[in-house]
């Protein structure tokens, strides 16, 4: 089947849904294309069940429809969430197609416009908008196939509760947001806990009255432009670990030591049943703690200078970790482990797109999304813009400046 139409959007998650509010808004013939069944694909089928968004309900700031609840500096569940968006799609009416997953996109030869082909169908458009996100695949290392078959071995976007693992000790690899709050749930459900860490930082979740997502918000430090980061790469940091749950609470490591989790260095190597660790466990700690100070600085360092009353506060020093045994291996048969948390992040893949304009780390050429292929944007990647483009917070701007250069465009070169 070909079908013609002015601009599709490839992804119906939130940078998807932000760029169509504003294209309907302007007026602008758009389609959404969507590859999951239904809306929130990313919360419904990655999160685990006890999720809760880890920045404050205020900044749940779709375009036309910012948080208006009751409880702004609450942190939402993950149901909730997903009601959320699938009230945002019916609330504005707009135009989705789910269960359309694009193979490719390809430049029409010898004019503006593209064909993106789907398995059903041939769409011939002026404007593609990709808003896929940096997440599309989970990475889980190649050591996985060497270990011993009878691991449950599961990514963090499959693990659901700790009920649904097997019974005895879990290892979860990796310290970011996701490692760190698993870990902290299965332990307090009772079980065992070996946490290979990595370099994440960690932020307290309060701090001298606010949150410290309202501190970063109002010290400007989520509106950090791109060309501040001292290299490209820092664009693909791990963003500290905290917790939304329970009210918000604050993931320390030195604290998971007092509560009778083992930590442990990055997995170097493993087969069979023993894991091979490195000997940076102190190393990772001292970069989480570092992350931690140099954020508090520039809370006091802004609150100084905006002259702002806000109590002073000491937050607790803990340095349980620094005095954990560094173990070289980890023998899972003798510590009884039977399930594995892979909890190493994601990769991301912009294959689909058939144009040379992705640097050599695979990120997209572009300035604010817009590409020097005319039609071509991206939107909803974090750092496409400031730090918080890919933010709830933040994704909002980008997909309004998307929908502005795609309206001026259409003025300076109306379709014949």
């Amino acid at each position: 089947m070909h079908q013609e139409i002015e601009t599709l959007i490839i992804g119906g998650g939130q940078a998807g849904l932000s760029t169509s509010y504003h294209l309907k808004q302007g007026g602008q013939e758009h389609l959404v294309l969507e590859a999951a069944a239904q809306p929130a694909r990313a919360w419904r089928d990655d999160r685990w069940d006890s999720f809760n968004l880890l920045t404050p309900n205020w900044s749940f700031r779709l375009p036309g429809a910012a948080y208006q609840g009751g409880d702004p500096h609450g942190f939402m569940g993950r149901m909730e969430i997903i009601s959320t968006f699938e009230q945002y799609i019916q609330r504005f009416q707009l135009p989705i197609q789910f269960g359309e997953r694009v193979i490719s996109v390809e430049p029409i030869q010898g004019r503006q416009g593209y064909l993106v082909k789907t398995q059903d169908t041939v769409f011939q458009t002026r404007n593609v908008v990709v808003a896929t996100g940096l997440y599309q695949r989970a990475k889980k290392p190649w050591l996985a196939a060497d270990l011993a078959p009878q691991l449950t071995q599961l990514h963090s976007i499959q693990y659901r509760n700790p009920q649904a693992l097997p019974p005895g000790a879990v290892l979860v690899v990796g310290s970011g947001q996701s490692g760190c709050q698993i870990a902290e749930e299965l332990y307090q459900s009772g079980r065992r806990v070996y946490l290979s860490t990595s370099s994440a930082g960690r932020v307290p979740r309060r701090y001298r009255g606010k949150d410290v997502f309202d501190w970063l918000e109002l010290s400007g430090f989520l509106d950090r432009t791109v060309d501040v980061l001292p290299s490209p790469k820092a664009k693909f940091a791990a963003n500290p670990h905290l917790s939304g749950r329970d009210g918000g609470r604050t993931i320390n490591l030195h604290q998971f030591v007092r509560d009778g989790v083992t930590l442990l260095g990055h997995i170097q190597e493993g087969r069979g049943q023993t894991i091979k660790l490195a000997a940076d466990l102190k190393d990772n700690l001292a970069k989480a703690d570092q992350i931690e100070a140099e954020i508090i600085k520039l809370i006091d360092d802004y609150i100084a200078q905006a002259g702002l009353d806000a109590p002073l506060e000491n937050l607790q020093v803990l340095r349980d970790g620094y005095a954990a045994e560094m173990l070289p291996e980890l023998d899972l048969n003798q510590e009884g482990v039977t399930s594995i948390i892979w909890a190493h992040g994601f990769g991301f893949d912009f294959n689909l797109v058939k144009l040379p304009v992705f640097g050599g780390d695979g990120y997209p050429i572009q300035r604010r999304g817009v590409t020097a292929y005319p039609g071509l944007y991206f939107v909803g990647l974090p750092w496409l813009y400031k730090n918080k483009s890919g933010l709830l917070v933040g994704v909002g701007e980008d997909a309004q400046y998307i929908a502005s250069a795609i309206a001026a465009d259409e003025y300076r070169h109306p379709n014949p």
